[in-house]
């Protein structure tokens, strides 16, 4: 496979996860896109929920300049530090949906990332609530669903928090 098809592919099931992620959304509950990048999702996201909170956290902003969220929405820093005060802030449990991308072409400091990042990702979504992730987190309260997405196996990871 090339990488163009590799990148289409991923593509391809961000767009169709976040869709299915929406119609099946909470009515109450915080949207945070992790990892703005070049604001492709952020874009998506917003559109599909007009008026829903939409919070973003990127370390170091160079999104396309229509893709930069409200005043107030964007959380600029590292995530260790930035998610424990949001979490302190907004309260544990206070998102839905979580999509979160972050990866590098490093897969042993992408596996370390996650480990490191799961319990904050775990600690913010609500019962019920969902994440979206570019690779797996090792979270003992959620349950993995990303096969009853349609998307093919390891192509994208999904979590829904148990009640």
């Amino acid at each position: 496979m090339t990488r163009l098809d590799s990148a289409i592919r991923r593509l391809t099931a961000q767009r169709d996860l976040l869709d299915w992620a929406v119609q099946g959304l909470a009515p109450t509950g915080l949207v945070l896109e992790i990892g703005l990048g070049n604001g492709r999702t952020y874009d998506h996201l917003r559109a599909r929920l007009p008026g829903r909170e939409i919070h973003v956290f990127e370390r170091s902003p160079a999104a396309h300049p229509d893709c930069y969220p409200p005043e107030g929405y964007l959380v600029v820093g590292d995530l260790f530090d930035t998610l424990p005060s949001f979490i302190e802030r907004h309260g544990r449990g206070s998102a839905a949906l979580i999509h979160i991308d972050i990866g590098t072409g490093d897969e042993a400091a992408n596996l370390s990332l996650a480990r490191r990042l799961a319990p904050l990702l775990e600690e913010l979504l609500q019962p019920g609530g969902i994440l979206l992730g570019d690779r797996a987190f090792p979270m003992p309260s959620c349950r993995d669903v990303s096969a009853e997405t349609g998307v093919p196996e390891g192509r994208y990871f999904v979590y829904r928090r148990e009640a």
